[in-house]
This record gives structure tokens, C-alpha cells and sequence, in this order.
């Protein structure tokens, strides 16, 4: 049992609890917001396009289709991709479940490859064995911001005519071997949740380059309608469309495209402040042999959505549940990303078996995530500082 006072000394670090993410929003947000509220448009409109525009232009792609959610985006990528009933979709176990629930709401069945435990992305040379006559694609995360070795990657799916949904909820910003994340992969979507680098509420994008990949996600976005006149079988009249087949509601609204136009401006400015705080996590935390500091390396240079250390249980006294919560108690807002997928209790059901990917499993009975957002101040992150010291330092043999 957690002694609190023992670590507290009666009092925690903070008065103040620290959540581990938060969104960072301005008057400018505000004023373009209301802007849109007074106009003619509230659901798609003008600013969607431009938002749009202004994503491809950033990330250096082709084409940029929003949706009202990174998952809807997904879901349409992977829609996108054909997967259908019957078809094997590989992926990693460290992901939010969105990633693989969107191989399934295609009626495909994820297939989960363990990780490298040094960068805590989906392993490339793990990936090769699990392809089978019934792959189709893979979806690979980079985690925490950190890309996934695209080169390697590819090289499996172009041998194989695999498709690579890249799913980069995580990295906006960030760039693989002076490439920028969303210009490189078939398919590579981003999140706009309030935690991410920037937010339009909720949202999301599918970056790509191919025009087929294009067409069916907008059209996918909304009930798989089309206007084309080319695409349609007739045309009876100006009024006229076609429902060619089953999609969805997954539009992204004005309101949230204006958001969107508003942060992206600032996103640079948020991760220079993130690769900021990490710089003194970095420093700070170099010297506690008690734990592992994230990955980092200059050919993939991060764009830093997640600090998750690793701690080395054999130095703890294996107390990693007793250290997360007395971090809980300095009012430290410190979390774990992720429980592996398969052991969900949907995913048992499904017949995964548990050990399924050992690496992985290890990285979450070790991992505590650190707060990491733009809108930290110093005195915030001194504080983080002072907590995971007192803490280690506390439970270390």
C-alpha cells in the first residue's frame, strides 16, 4: 500500500493538477469561429476546401480530405484501400484502438506485429511473416510522433503490392529522412483531437498523392454520393446524384475547418515549444538510470505528441502501478499509452491470444507518459521535473 505521506511529505509538488495534454486556443481561434458562425456556411462549405489547401501545402501531398474525426478518416482510408470481408490488414498492438477497429468495420481482420523496443513503433522485420495470400495493406503508427522506418516498410509492401495507411495521429510536424510525414505513405492520416498538435474539436485527415485514393474518400465522407457526371450511370438533371455505394456521414463542418485554419498557422510555433519541454525532460532525467528516455534520432526527427518513459522495474521494486499513482498525487496528470489491443476484451472474444507480442506487452507494463503540450509553462514543467525525481528516487533499491 502507498504510503502518501511518506512521499508527500503531506504536501505535492503542485497545488494544481497538470493534465498530460490540452489544447492551446487563442482569441484569433475564438474570432475566426464566430466569424463562421455569422456567415452563410456552418457544415461544408468554403473553409473546408481551404483548410484542405492549406494541410496538403504543410505536409507537402497531392490531395488533403478532412473528415469530422481521425477515426472516420481512417475508416475511409482503409475503404479506400478495398478491404473488404476475408482481408488481413497488418498493424501494431500500440495504437488507440481506432486503428485496427477500422479494419473491422470493413469486416477484415487486423493482424497485429510486435513492436522495437527502442522505438516503441511497429517492428518492419516483424512484419514479412505475417504476410499471407489474404494481405492487403498495412497500417503502421507512428507513435508518440516518432515516424516508423518508412523505407523499410515500403520496401515490404511494394514486394508484396501491399498498401500503406500510415497512420500518423501522432506526428503532424514531423518529417522522415527530410521528408515530411503525409507526402510519403499511399494513404497517412492525422488527428485533430484537443490533445494532438493542433485541434478542430474533433477531426481528421487523409493525406495522399493518388487521385483514385482522392475521389473515393470524399465521396466516401458523404453517404458515397457523387455529383460527377462522369462517374454516374445517368443523369436526369441538374438536381440529380447518385448513391454508387454504402458511406458515410463523416464530414468535417466549417466551424471545425475554420479551428483548423486558425492553429495550423501556430503548429510550427507548438512543436518548436514541445521539442522545448522535452529538451529538459531530456536533461533532467538523463542521469536516473531507473529509466528509459524516449527514442529520438535525427533522420526522423519527431514532432513530439507523447513523452513516455520506461521505467526499469527491477530498480523500482516493480511498482509501477504505486509510481503512476503517486505522480497522481504530486498532481502530476501523467498516463500509459497504450494497453496493447488485443488484450481488449472485444479482442479476446475475437480469439486473440494474450502474449501474442511480448515486446509489446513489456513496453506497457513499463510505460508511464509525462504531460507534454505547448501550453506548459516553465514553472509546469519544473514542477513534472521535481515529481518524477522525488518519485524515482523514492522507490528506487
Amino acid at each position: 500500500m502507498l504510503n502518501k505521506l511518506a512521499i508527500h511529505g503531506g504536501k505535492p509538488v503542485r497545488n494544481e493538477f497538470l493534465p498530460y495534454g490540452q489544447q492551446w486556443i487563442d482569441d484569433q481561434d475564438i474570432n475566426i469561429v464566430i466569424d463562421v458562425l455569422k456567415s452563410k456556411y456552418l457544415t461544408t462549405g468554403p473553409l473546408l476546401k481551404k483548410f484542405e489547401k492549406e494541410i496538403s501545402t504543410y505536409v507537402n501531398s497531392k490531395y488533403a480530405v478532412a473528415f469530422s474525426s481521425g477515426t472516420a478518416a481512417l475508416h475511409a482510408a482503409v475503404f479506400a484501400a478495398g478491404i473488404s470481408e476475408g482481408d488481413e490488414v497488418i498493424t501494431t498492438p500500440i495504437t488507440f484502438v481506432a486503428t485496427p477497429n477500422c479494419v473491422l468495420y470493413q469486416r477484415g481482420s487486423p493482424i497485429f506485429a510486435d513492436i522495437n523496443l527502442d522505438t516503441n513503433n511497429i517492428a518492419a522485420e516483424n512484419i514479412e511473416a505475417l504476410i499471407t495470400s489474404r494481405t492487403k495493406a498495412i497500417i503502421p503508427v507512428d507513435f508518440g510522433g516518432q515516424p516508423v522506418d518508412l523505407d523499410d516498410i515500403m520496401s515490404i509492401a511494394r514486394k508484396h503490392d501491399l498498401i500503406i495507411i500510415e497512420d500518423a495521429a501522432h506526428a503532424l510536424g514531423a518529417k522522415y529522412k527530410g521528408r515530411q510525414i503525409g507526402s510519403i505513405s499511399d494513404m497517412t492520416m492525422f488527428s485533430f483531437h484537443p490533445v494532438k498538435h493542433i485541434t478542430t474539436g474533433e477531426g481528421g485527415v487523409i493525406t495522399t498523392n493518388n487521385p483514385d485514393y482522392y475521389d473515393k474518400l470524399i465521396q466516401f465522407r458523404n453517404h458515397g454520393i457523387t455529383r460527377n457526371c462522369e462517374k454516374m450511370g445517368e443523369n436526369e438533371g441538374a438536381w440529380y446524384y447518385e448513391m454508387q455505394f454504402l458511406g458515410f456521414n463523416y464530414r468535417m463542418t466549417d466551424i471545425q475547418a475554420a479551428l483548423g485554419i486558425s492553429q495550423l498557422k501556430k503548429v510550427d510555433s507548438f512543436i518548436s515549444r514541445r521539442k522545448a519541454i522535452v529538451r529538459k525532460y531530456n536533461s533532467a532525467f538523463d542521469k536516473l538510470n531507473q529509466l528509459t528516455l524516449p527514442y529520438d534520432k535525427n533522420d526522423r526527427l519527431s514532432s513530439y505528441h507523447l513523452y513516455v518513459i520506461k521505467l526499469d522495474l527491477h530498480k523500482l521494486n516493480g511498482a509501477r502501478k504505486e509510481i503512476y499513482e503517486a505522480l497522481i498525487n504530486e498532481n502530476i496528470g501523467v498516463n500509459v499509452h497504450y494497453i496493447p489491443v488485443y488484450l481488449q476484451p472485444y479482442y479476446q472474444q475475437l480469439g486473440y491470444p494474450r502474449s501474442l507480442c511480448p515486446v509489446a506487452e513489456k513496453f506497457y507494463g513499463d510505460a508511464i507518459t509525462l504531460p507534454l503540450f505547448p501550453k506548459m509553462t516553465d514553472e509546469d514543467v519544473e514542477s513534472v521535473i521535481k515529481a518524477v525525481q522525488k518519485v524515482i528516487f523514492y522507490f528506487a533499491k
